[in-house]
């Protein structure tokens, strides 16, 4: 029986999500993007070439996959035209495989504006967010004042509901941030141009997807971003303004949860975070410098260095209770090679007193020191085995590990970044 799958993080982001959408699109009919907008970045390695997706699913590499954009994802026109265009150059179809979902939020110049203002004017106490318009295009959804994919093709329409809205915005803009104020016929021009240009692909994204269901066929429902950034369970407020985590993926596509047969956790085998916020296993010394160098953590988006850290067992379990995680996706374990000892986080030690529950205020994570356990490192080559029994006995027990600590199996595990460096345990589509 075929599945429909959910892949999302279960840490800070950038846990490998797009490789792992790749791989398991090779047996789903179709991939969704149910969140986030273009601050997300899936990066795909396929023999040796690497492709950065930012808003177009990860399946996209895929022949003869339907690839959606649903209604939870923000868009900004102008990012999704560039890269439909340099997928097009790659040689990659894409417009006749790509749907974008007529209520999906449009960001407009304006939100990338205050978003930016925002920052600047906050400084030292900085969200970290991309400043690409995200947040203020979430806030504009929930005001109700938002415009929608398709607005952009109904001239009259953009026209009535764009007076409003830059009426405001322009307001705070010149008033608040004392910032020159938008023109109004050049953002108008320019939105009926992007949906003119991405016509074609608007869809009524609910509807289809669930006449794929009538029809037997599965989806694979992609996350942006990480658990632990959710707007209402990570760690606010250094998060991101959109549900990152599984009840997201029947809000932002129309499917129902009953919908939903798996949900697959990616983690790495170690911890990152880009940006501000709280970041208990985060080293400082050799070790830290030594999984940056290893695993290349600069941000496919940014381009920012990634702060790194050990393996969050305490964060990890409650990402995986908190989305209903049906197995784990342990990537880069292969950064771990050089490592003679290898720690993962089991605790939080609060004012001398030991705790495994998740803070949930923000002064608590200012308080918290993690409690290590120390495992033995393999020193040896993982990347790209791909059966569980050839990899070393001390990567097998840190596996074994994560699997106890969460009470959750692993699945898969990804032993290095090119599709095929995979050991498969169990296929979430396949059964």
């Amino acid at each position: 029986m075929k599945k429909n799958t959910v892949v999302l993080g279960t840490q800070w982001g950038d846990e490998g999500k797009g490789k792992i959408v790749d791989l398991l699109t090779d047996n789903a009919d179709a991939v969704v993007r149910f969140q986030g907008g273009h601050n997300a970045g899936h990066t795909l390695i396929i023999n040796g070439q690497k492709t950065v997706l930012h808003l177009v699913p990860s399946g996209i590499l895929r022949e003869g996959v339907a690839c959606y954009i649903g209604n939870g994802v923000v868009v900004e026109p102008e990012a999704l035209i560039t890269e439909i265009k340099e997928l097009e150059k790659a040689g990659v179809n894409v417009r006749s495989r790509l749907r974008i979902s007529t209520a999906a939020p449009i960001i407009m110049p304006y939100h990338i504006l205050l978003d930016q203002l925002r920052e600047k004017a906050k400084g030292g106490n900085a969200i970290g967010t991309t400043g690409r318009g995200i947040g203020p295009a979430y806030e504009d959804k929930v005001a109700r004042r938002g415009i929608r994919f398709g607005d952009l093709l109904d001239a009259k329409l953009l026209h009535e509901k764009l007076t409003e809205t830059l009426e405001y915005h322009n307001f705070v803009i010149e008033n608040y941030f004392k910032h020159e104020p938008l023109n109004f016929d050049k953002i108008y021009q320019q939105a009926l141009s992007f949906g003119e240009q991405l016509k074609e692909m608007n869809a009524d994204v609910t509807a289809e997807l669930h006449e794929m269901q009538q029809q037997g066929k599965s989806v694979l429902l992609e996350g942006a971003q990480g658990s632990l950034l959710d707007i209402d369970h990570g760690t606010y407020p250094f998060v991101t303004s959109s549900n990152t985590t599984a009840g997201a993926a029947s809000t932002g596509t129309g499917l129902g949860v009953t919908d939903i047969s798996y949900v697959l956790g990616i983690t790495k085998a170690y911890t990152t975070r880009v940006g501000s916020g709280p970041f208990p296993t985060e080293l400082f010394d050799d070790d830290g410098k030594m999984l940056a160098k290893n695993g290349v953590e600069f941000g496919a988006t940014t381009g920012r260095p990634r702060r790194c850290g050990w393996l969050d067992l305490v964060a990890l379990k409650r990402a995986v209770q908190m989305n209903g995680v049906t197995g784990i996706c342990v990537t880069k374990l292969d950064v771990l090679d050089t490592f003679s000892e290898i720690k993962v986080c089991t605790a939080y030690e609060v004012d001398g007193k030991h705790q495994q529950n998740f803070p949930d205020s923000a002064d608590s994570w200012e308080k918290i020191k993690p409690v290590y356990e120390t495992l033995s490192g393999w020193k040896s080559i993982t990347k790209g085995i791909t059966e569980f029994n050839d990899l070393p006995k001390q990567a097998i027990t840190l596996i074994d590990k994560i699997a106890d600590y969460t009470d959750t199996p692993v699945h898969i595990i990804s032993t290095g970044p090119d599709r095929d460096e995979n050991i498969i345990i169990k296929n979430p589509l396949l059964g």
